[in-house]
Order: C-alpha cells, then structure tokens, then sequence
C-alpha cells in the first residue's frame, strides 16, 4: 500500500481564503488549488468557502473553515531555512505583520496564529559541531534572541 504524498490541513475559523492568499503571497514558489464551497447539505451558508487547497514550495495544504473549536499553537511548527539575512528579514517581517507575534529563539506566530520557526540552515551543524564548547556558545547566543542574527550565531560560534 503506497501513499500518495501528504497534505497539511489547518484550521480556521473563517479565514482559509483569505489565510491561503496570504500564505500565497509570502512564498514565491506557491500555487492555488480548488475552492470547495458549502452546498444546501451544510453545514455552513449555501455558497460559502469549506475548504480551500494550495501549495506552497511543494507542499500541499489545506484550509479548512472548521470553526471556532480549535486554535493553533506551538505544539506544531512550520520551519523555514533561510541561507542569509535577507531571507531570515523577509520571512520574519512579512509573517508578524499586521498582528503577528514575535516569540523567541527565531519562532513567531502569524496573524491566525500559526506558528513558525525562521531560521538559518547552518543553525544546526553550528549547534552540533563536535567541538562542545563551539556548541555551547553557539546555543546561548542562539537561546538570547528572538529573531536570528546569523552574523551573531557565526561569531559565537567563533569564539568571538
């Protein structure tokens, strides 16, 4: 038995749509799927958005207008690898505007409550260079910020 990839559902409470554009115009390589809208079987208003799919950098999602039962929280992530400071800038920018959260240690949470982790790709390999000591520095520097600054992470890694 062979499954057919995975998609990633994600609950809101009426925003889908208008969470789906957003995600959309935050990531280049993203795409729109079909927009399924409520029938007379129910349960929401005849003509109005079920459930919406989209992709983003390969991943398939969908958003699910599943009311106001459940809320998102940090016990799922979304992570991004960024290779430089621009892309650690853009990403964290564009995802707390408009009434998004900065958290720590490179996580925030959107403005539905989604919650990211913006960091380098070389985080890890810093963290869990074999000199301890390297690691060390590179972790307290890592644990002292809320968005990441590479040029930072590297100098503590350093020695510096």
């Amino acid at each position: 038995m062979t499954a057919d990839g995975f998609t990633t559902c994600l609950w809101f409470d009426g925003q889908a749509e208008e969470a789906a554009e957003f995600y959309m115009s935050v990531f280049k390589d993203s795409k729109p799927g079909r927009v399924m809208r409520h029938t007379e079987a129910g349960p929401g208003p005849v003509g109005s958005v079920m459930a919406v799919e989209f992709e983003i950098n390969g991943q398939k999602f969908l958003g699910l207008n599943g009311g106001p039962e459940f809320k998102f929280n940090e016990a799922v992530s979304f992570q991004i690898h960024c290779e430089n400071q621009d892309e650690i800038d853009y990403y964290w920018d564009r995802l707390t505007e408009d009434g998004g959260q900065e958290v720590a240690c490179g996580w925030l949470r959107d403005k539905y409550g989604v919650a990211w982790q913006v960091d380098p790709s070389e985080l890890v390999d810093l963290m869990t260079d074999s000199d301890p000591e390297r690691a060390r520095r590179t972790t307290e520097a890592m644990l002292s910020m809320t968005k990441f600054d590479i040029e930072a992470l590297r100098k503590a890694y350093a020695g510096g």
